[in-house]
């Protein structure tokens, strides 16, 4: 082999070279020395500032000149060769490694074994390692472990860990750092567990980045209670250890402790950054808190995130999911690049609104554009048809998505496109369609399948999903009273009694019922029969009120049967959202809008009872339930009675 580098098979780099030919020529002119220490001075110091390009070229050009490489030199060309995932190019430098005699010394053994494993290539990785004629060297050690955990083999990565333990090889933070973020699949968090041990013991978990990682270990195999456990102990939190906690609580749908959170950084004057808000934003969407969301846009547009994208992409999301769409759109439309999160963004907020025609219209609007659309917008658009019926639509677009974009439809999709379909009534082919599936259908898919069931009143079928669904969801509550509900209209004493008794048998519980309204910057929460409220009395007074009223008009009460008289009727256990739209009636001018969200899927008769309450006090209700929202106004919802 000659002492010149061959880089005609690398077309990649041979196309930088001649790209930057002149400028590396004009930056190595002052180098007529062949000693390799000025060589290595600028080598190291366009790798410090990320320009591998010009490092690779300007080894190159080191050849050329007569210098010869040395150790010092290998770090720095081998880690841009990593940086630039040109393995081709890492080989060749690897044959200089070893022509020149530098194999032995360990930064370059190092170089080399991080090199091989930024470029997916483990297996070379593990005979430079095994080559190494001493095999007792922690940086060693921790460059292979580290390159397994990130090419997803981190058993071996473990394995290679317990052998350095048991060589007496010292382990060190690096070590920790390198092995932890393997074990946050939920299956390694015993692992995990037992890392964390051994650093306490060891005196490591003082160290504020291992406490980090560990910190994110648990957010990520969602042991939030672990998680916030370890955040208390660690004395001096940094930003990154804010921002663990209060992604892993929004990550895990744990909205009420993100905005705690919050709000103890906001006391201790801890500065957030745009992770941080990412974040807020996303449990102010959860929890329908448009007044706190509000406070962060503001900081956020006094600050130098205000162009930040994400953040962009997470108010419109906010906004969206508060029952504020108008605001969202101006969001959206003042971006002036929209990225394909942003899309999906906006496509998703008009489809939970039920406004399905301008959602599509919005999906093939961003085709024309040229952005290629993905599998989550895609989940987006289907659903939005969904919620609108706009059935055959929703169809084609499944079949756009296999044929047009060679995107394989995973289980979202097919529950979305089960949901269009059992809507529809077209139950049956619903049914072919689950057993036409490439991949085993989950839980959501035969969800979708039971819930169109309740729809269409079929018990048949909705045994049939929902033996399917408990098969895999064995402790999900919400089939059990999905199923209950159906044999509830279909006066099948005998099937409630069934579902009951699995339910007792399985210590299973029935989610509470909760809704919420948010007056003057306070959320006021209600359960079903709340009596705990100041003005509990006032709130049921207009309750009955209103009832009476229904009567008059001929309406029906909370039970869905007909007033046959005008005496208020008994209320008690009345729905959360009932009494939530009574406070709000208290609380608010006459004519505002009324926004109230609930956990839980609104019931047929909490549907027709807003329907009416909003013909004869004349307001907009808006109700957010689990799946969608409800706007009432005049009598009707704009959901067109399809939930």
């Amino acid at each position: 082999m000659t002492k010149h580098l061959h880089l005609h098979k690398n077309t990649k780099f041979l196309s930088l070279f001649h790209t930057n030919k002149s400028a590396i020529f004009t930056k190595a002119s002052s180098f007529t020395t062949s000693t390799a220490t000025p060589w290595n001075t600028h080598l190291r110091n366009l790798s410090k500032h990320g320009q591998y390009n010009e490092a690779l070229i300007l080894y190159r050009q080191m050849l050329q000149s007569g210098a010869t490489p040395n150790a010092f030199t290998f770090p720095f060309v081998l880690k841009s060769s990593a940086s630039l995932s040109l393995p081709i190019t890492g080989k060749q430098l690897h044959c200089h490694v070893i022509k020149l005699g530098c194999e032995s010394e360990p930064f370059v053994q190092t170089a080399l074994i991080s090199m091989y494993c930024r470029c997916k290539l483990t297996e070379f990785a593990q005979k430079v390692f095994d080559e190494m004629p001493q095999r007792n060297l922690t940086v060693c050690y921790n460059a292979l472990i580290s390159g397994y955990v990130q090419n997803g083999n981190f058993l071996n990565g473990f394995l290679l860990f317990s052998e350095m333990r048991l060589r007496g090889v010292l382990f060190n933070a690096v070590t920790v750092l390198g092995l932890v973020p393997g074990c946050t699949a939920s299956r390694y968090l015993w692992l995990g567990m037992s890392l964390h041990c051994l650093n306490v013991k060891c005196g490591l978990v003082n160290d504020l980045a291992i406490a980090n990682c560990l910190l994110t270990m648990y957010v990520r195999c969602a042991s939030m209670e672990l998680a916030r456990k370890l955040f208390d102990h660690i004395p001096e939190k940094g930003l990154i250890t804010w921002n663990a906690m209060i992604s892993g609580y929004a990550q895990n749908g744990l909205a009420g402790e993100v905005l705690e959170l919050y709000h103890e950084m906001e006391l201790l004057q801890v500065n957030p950054d745009a992770v941080t808000f990412v974040g807020v934003l996303s449990a102010c969407a959860n929890l329908g808190a448009q007044k706190i969301g509000f406070e962060v846009e503001e900081k956020i547009r006094s600050s130098c995130m205000r162009w930040n994208v994400f953040l962009k992409n997470a108010l419109i999301n906010m906004y969206a999911r508060c029952g504020n769409l108008a605001k969202a759109r101006i969001i959206f439309d003042e971006m002036p690049e929209k990225s394909l999160v942003s899309w999906t963004a906006i496509i998703g907020g008009y489809g939970i609104h039920g406004l399905g025609n301008i959602a599509v219209e919005l999906f093939d609007k961003m085709i024309e554009t040229g952005i290629q659309p993905d599998g989550t917008v895609f989940v987006s658009v289907l659903n939005a048809c969904s919620h609108a019926g706009l059935t055959e639509r929703g169809l084609n677009y499944l079949d756009l998505m296999k044929r047009e974009y060679g995107l394989k439809p995973c289980s979202e999709h097919y529950s979305c496109v089960v949901d269009l379909l059992g809507r529809a009534g077209r139950l049956e082919e619903a049914r072919k369609l689950i057993e036409l599936m490439e991949d085993e259908p989950d839980g959501a898919v035969w969800g979708a399948l039971l819930g169109a069931c309740k729809i269409h009143k079929n018990v048949e079928l909705a045994e049939l999903a929902f033996n399917k669904v408990v098969e895999l969801e064995p402790t999900n509550v919400g089939y059990y009273v999905l199923l209950s509900n159906i044999y509830t209209e279909a006066n099948s004493s005998e099937g409630i009694l069934r579902v009951r008794l699995m339910m007792r048998e399985r210590k299973l519980k029935k989610d509470p019922g909760y809704s919420y309204f948010e007056c003057k910057g306070k959320t006021y929460l209600f359960v079903a029969g709340d009596r705990s409220h100041p003005q509990t009395k006032e709130i049921y007074k207009l309750l009955n009120r209103l009832e009476d009223t229904e009567s008059e008009y001929g309406g029906a009460n909370r039970n869905g049967q007909e007033v046959i008289n005008h005496e208020p009727p008994n209320i008690i256990g009345v729905h959360s959202e009932r009494l939530a739209i009574a406070f709000a009636l208290l609380n608010t001018e006459i004519g505002a809008d009324i926004l109230v969200i609930k956990n839980l899927r609104i019931c047929n008769e909490c549907h027709s009872f807003v329907k009416r309450i909003s013909k004869i006090v004349d307001r907009l209700f808006v109700v957010r339930d689990a799946t969608r929202f409800h706007h009432f106004r005049n009598g009707t919802c704009s959901c067109n009675d399809y939930w």
